[in-house]
């Protein structure tokens, strides 16, 4: 059964709701608010901004100790959508999964399954959470603004890539930023702009269709930042995303 999307909090650029299909309690979706709007710095601070909040509401409210991040680039899980969420639109969405001890399901048991068997959180369930979550999102996020502001225009920095040791599929490339980071909370403006520009010569170099993205939390990969990009192509005759799941790599993010 599908749900209406929930609005928990809606920033300049971005917001975070819940997903039409909540696989999880502590699941949530960073969703552009104007589908047209431009990835640049102002809007690259603001999905930070919304990121971090998300990840604070997330601990304070479900004990949330860490947190994996799924998105597409210039792909659409249509179908089965093994090992990702079902698209829902062409609106960029990035989908946040909270992790907890003692969680009822967790997000490879829902996302091992085809979209179709997938069940989705009782509405009634997620009532108990949401207006908890709202209310830590917003003072997450009023916290965040008082901050540093933009910072002016720079070079992007640089980022590595590498195929990792035992890479799912063909195109399976792992991106980060040069300067060593311990979780995603830690990314600036500039560095998220250069890991865009990153997954962006990646999709359109690559003879790919386009990407599938994990960012598992920094607690299943040793302290250190890592984008998963996989390449993804209609007609394709193995879904590397579960090949991934298998991967040690990845799978205690999400198992």
């Amino acid at each position: 059964m599908e749900l209406s999307r929930r609005l928990l909090f809606g920033s300049a650029v971005w917001e975070v709701t819940r997903p039409r299909t909540p696989l999880t309690a502590g699941h949530l979706m960073i969703r552009l608010s104007n589908p047209a709007t431009a990835l640049d710095h102002r809007s690259a601070a603001d999905w930070l901004r919304c990121h971090n909040a998300a990840r604070e509401a997330l601990a304070s409210v479900l004990g949330a100790g860490a947190c994996t991040l799924l998105f597409a680039h210039r792909w659409h899980a249509l179908g089965a959508a093994i090992g990702e969420p079902a698209a829902e639109s062409s609106t960029p969405s990035f989908h946040l999964f909270g992790r907890w001890d003692g969680e009822p399901v967790t997000p490879a048991e829902q996302l091992a399954l085809p979209a179709w068997r997938r069940r989705p959180v009782p509405h009634q369930d997620l009532n108990k959470h949401d207006g908890g979550l709202r209310a830590a999102l917003l003072q997450a996020a009023v916290a965040a603004a008082e901050g540093p502001g933009p910072g002016g225009a720079a070079p992007l920095p640089s980022v590595r890539a590498w195929t990792p040791s035992s890479p799912a599929g063909t195109h399976h490339t792992v991106l980060a930023p040069e300067r060593a980071i311990g979780s995603v909370q830690d990314v600036t403006p500039p560095e998220l702009l250069a890991l865009a520009a990153a997954l962006e010569d990646l999709a359109v170099r690559q003879p790919v269709t386009g990407l599938s993205c994990i960012v598992p939390d920094t607690a299943v990969t040793g302290g250190q930042l890592e984008l998963h990009a996989l390449g993804r192509a209609a007609g394709e005759s193995v879904n590397p995303l579960e090949m991934l799941l298998d991967s040690p790599e990845v799978n205690p993010a999400l198992l």
